[in-house]
């Protein structure tokens, strides 16, 4: 986060240079000559304005790729997604362009973010076979909010008649965001063989509190749907014609906590639970098939088999005897859900197309 916060420090430092140079460029000096022949060997039409009047606005269409990275990534990596994971967003933008490298951004995004420990878990992985006991899944459908500040690294002193052909540029905000994790039920809750009336449904993991949220006495904090997160990111934006531009961009949406999966903590006591279909979500890790493609689970390998079958026995707080895996569906210290420390990310790669108004759609000879 310390390097987060430093990359958000030296872009507002850049913008505030960038603000200033441009404030001495318009002061009466002898630069200010070599600055308007610059401007006239690359004029491609209009007036010469104050910049106050160079200033355009534009709207982008966006198509995304969303990716995750938490508890239920293939490795403890940053950089470590399952890509067949990748799901759909779309989105809508509004842009101001404010000084010749500055532009400010509002966007509205809708994606999902999905995860497997069946899919992404390597079972013969001596690190990721934990998780592939454990058995977790979720999806997640993200509606997100988000002010940005763009940077480009070719400055534009012009109008939008102007501007370069082929600009990078990097941005960093604020985001708000709704999200809602979601599992997939199985037909029985398999601690106790009650069959699930919501079987083969996507239900809310919040309200259940699978890691204890809502048991009397646990002392785990409940997550709220609504979030903040910090957008970071760089693009390419490639001139069209006169009033469109096409961008590419990546940008990573840093979190502020730890559930956009379900999973950040420790596993509870099955009896604290409220309801068979808490204790179904809870803990899955004796589940036999996978519950979404109904695929077995390689339980009998030599490196799962050697965590599945050692068991353990217990009498919940509410006085029924749970037999589980060891390690798993427990409320001890060394029954670990998830990391708690690191909190969740996720990436969104974006294709946009921007209109600017006052262009034309199909170049033209305006301005000439």
């Amino acid at each position: 986060m310390r390097k987060l916060n430093l990359a958000l420090l030296l872009l507002g430092l850049f913008v505030f240079a960038e603000a200033n140079v441009y404030a001495q460029r318009r002061r009466p000096k002898t630069r200010n000559i070599r600055l308007k022949n610059r401007q006239i060997s690359s004029y491609r039409g209009g007036t010469s304005t104050p910049f106050g009047q160079r200033s355009y606005n534009s709207a982008s269409f966006s198509i995304s790729s969303m990716n995750y990275f938490g508890d239920l990534a293939p490795k403890s990596s940053i950089a470590s997604t399952d890509i067949s994971f990748t799901r759909p967003g779309v989105g809508v933008s509004f842009q101001r362009k404010i000084l010749p490298r500055v532009s400010i951004r509002g966007s509205l995004l809708y994606g999902r973010l999905k995860g497997s420990d069946f899919k992404s878990a390597d079972p013969n992985d001596q690190d990721a076979r934990f998780r592939y006991v454990r058995n977790l899944q979720f999806r997640n459908d993200i509606f997100e909010l988000s002010a940005t500040g763009v940077l480009d690294l070719i400055p534009n002193y012009g109008t939008f008649v102007t501007r370069p052909d082929f600009v990078p540029y990097i941005f960093g905000g604020v985001a708000v965001l709704f999200h809602n994790p979601k599992g997939l039920v199985p037909d029985t809750d398999v601690n106790s063989g009650t069959p699930l009336a919501e079987a083969g449904q996507w239900v809310a993991l919040e309200p259940l509190g699978t890691e204890g949220q809502y048991s009397e006495g646990s002392g785990v904090s409940t997550y709220s749907k609504v979030q903040i997160a910090i957008p970071v990111g760089f693009g390419v934006r490639y001139r069209l014609n006169q009033g469109l531009d096409l961008s590419l961009e990546v940008g990573y949406r840093h979190l502020f906590f730890d559930h956009i999966d379900d999973v950040s903590g420790k596993y509870i006591d099955l009896g604290a639970l409220d309801s068979d279909l808490a204790r179904a979500m809870s803990d899955r890790s004796r589940e036999v098939n996978d519950v979404e493609s109904g695929s077995a689970r390689e339980l009998t390998i030599p490196s799962i088999a050697e965590i599945v079958s050692s068991t353990a026995s217990y009498v919940g707080a509410n006085g029924t005897t749970y037999n589980v895996i060891a390690g798993y569906g427990q409320n001890s210290r060394t029954d670990i859900r998830g990391d708690a420390k690191d909190n969740d990310i996720y990436i969104v790669t974006s294709i946009k197309l921007t209109y600017i108004f006052g262009g034309s759609l199909f170049g033209g000879a305006k301005y000439r």
